[in-house]
């Protein structure tokens, strides 16, 4: 996987007849600007021809299905897969996505976990009324019967983390055959996963991999049973109306300090639900309402964010996203225009530490508004950027709460926890010293996967 300038190696599709190198290839640079890679992009026949072999396929029974994701987390997480090890897979990952090689690592982990897990894990979704199958003995006087709801999944993934691919692992455990269209960016992870997936003993008409175009990509939707698409407001509002289609936009993930919270106490919670994970995730913090004066608030965060270092991806120390120069300054041009009014406290020349090799250091940026219904505060960035705003218990006081993936918030408020929960538009709620980033296997995230993927249908066997 290690490339350079003059040949760099081939990157397959997988289909279902085994790997595939097409005549129309994708080069796959690092942050310098070097290549890495050549990822083969498949033409629309030979896409349609993989999801038609897939929905003809048999999945493998429950038990084998736990036996495969468990062996295969575990390959992918710590095993040599095709022959690439772990440790060069995290450092390629690493240089193509600057994402940090610590938090790469952290983030194979979770896949492997979660793949291990898969199996018992997509069950929290199952209605208690409904049963696996209609051979079970409720069936025999009348029962709900859990069912998928088609055989294919399409998933369009996503560069910002390797966590990403935990989410179409339980349409596997569920018995779908799934097809993924890795991000031209990195596709070394899904490339990864579902090699490792073959290799301890999935058919190849089980998972495939398609790089494609974005025409195609957009094809590929329409062809199967139902997909799940990441990305920006864009993909949200382009996917979102098609009933089976489960979009995965920006997160707005916040955290609420209320009346007599410590920010001193808390501090460590706040600035790692902003920069944990490089600050690229969705469920990366990206404002923090105050109850009282925020500007203390803003200015402790500003003084331990901007202690985190300027280092390449590689390094052991890294603990922010590099990006290539141009385009980190295409970031830091965007916020600039979208800042406004708002009073930078960290980041106010500029988000971008050149390291001097055609790549960039993304800094955090921290602002302070004086409004909780600021509109600055809806800006989500893929670096470690927070927005720092008053908020009051009056009026509609949910309002700025409003849309939130993740939020954690620091009261002892049994009336406002209540709130809060019954809130519908806030998929996540963490009471206390719990980062916005924290999850483990089993909890939903944008409500349970397994709830868009299957249905419950009445069955009685005479």
């Amino acid at each position: 996987m290690q490339g350079s300038s003059s040949a760099p190696p081939a990157l397959d599709a997988l289909g279902t007849g085994g790997p595939y190198r097409s005549r129309n290839r994708e080069v796959v640079h690092d942050v310098r600007g070097e290549p890495v890679a050549e990822l083969s992009l498949v033409p629309w026949l030979f896409a349609q021809r993989s999801i038609r072999a897939l929905r003809r396929a048999t999945p493998p029974d429950p038990e084998r299905r736990k036996k495969l994701l468990t062996r295969a987390g575990w390959l992918f997480a710590s095993g040599s897969v095709d022959g690439v090890t772990a440790a060069a897979y995290h450092r390629t990952v690493a240089e193509v996505s600057g994402i940090p090689i610590a938090t790469v690592r952290q983030s194979a982990q979770q896949v492997g976990d979660y793949a291990a897990t898969a199996y018992e894990s997509v069950r929290q979704a199952r209605p208690v009324g409904a049963a696996d199958s209609w051979r079970d003995q409720r069936a025999r006087h009348g029962s709900g019967v859990w069912t998928r709801r088609g055989e294919v999944l399409m998933v369009h993934a996503p560069a910002n983390s390797p966590a990403v691919h935990t989410s179409w692992l339980d349409a596997l455990a569920l018995g779908y055959r799934v097809a993924v269209r890795p991000s031209q960016r990195e596709p070394f992870t899904a490339h990864r996963l579902v090699s490792a997936l073959r290799q301890v003993g999935y058919d190849h008409d089980q998972v495939v991999l398609l790089p494609t175009d974005h025409a195609t990509a957009d094809r590929l939707v329409a062809e199967a049973d139902v997909a799940i698409a990441f990305g920006s407001d864009e993909v949200a509002r382009k996917y979102g109306a098609r009933t089976l289609v489960m979009p995965f936009g920006p997160g707005r993930s916040k955290i609420l300090l209320t009346s007599g919270a410590d920010v001193g106490r808390h501090l460590a919670t706040i600035t790692e639900s902003i920069a944990g994970h490089a600050g690229t995730g969705c469920v990366n913090a990206t404002a923090v309402f105050v109850e009282g004066d925020p500007e203390p608030v803003a200015e402790a965060i500003a003084q331990r964010l901007g202690e985190l270092p300027s280092l390449p991806p590689g390094d052991e120390r890294a603990r922010l996203p590099v990006r290539r120069a141009a385009v980190a300054h295409e970031m830091d041009a965007y916020l600039r225009a979208g800042a406004g009014d708002a009073r930078p406290l960290l980041g106010a020349d500029t988000i971008v530490a050149e390291l001097g090799d055609g790549s960039a250091v993304l800094r955090p940026a921290v602002f302070l508004l004086d409004r909780p219904d600021a509109p600055q505060a809806h800006i989500e960035m893929g670096f470690p950027c927070v927005w720092v705003l008053p908020w009051r218990r009056e009026g509609d006081w949910l309002a700025p709460l409003r849309d939130t993936l993740s939020l954690t918030a620091f009261t002892d408020d049994d009336g406002l926890i209540e709130s809060l929960v019954a809130e519908p538009s806030i998929d996540k709620i963490h009471i206390g010293d719990r980062p916005t980033t924290w999850t483990r296997p089993g909890l939903p995230h944008e409500g349970y996967l397994g709830a868009f993927l299957m249905r419950s249908k009445a069955v009685v066997v005479g």
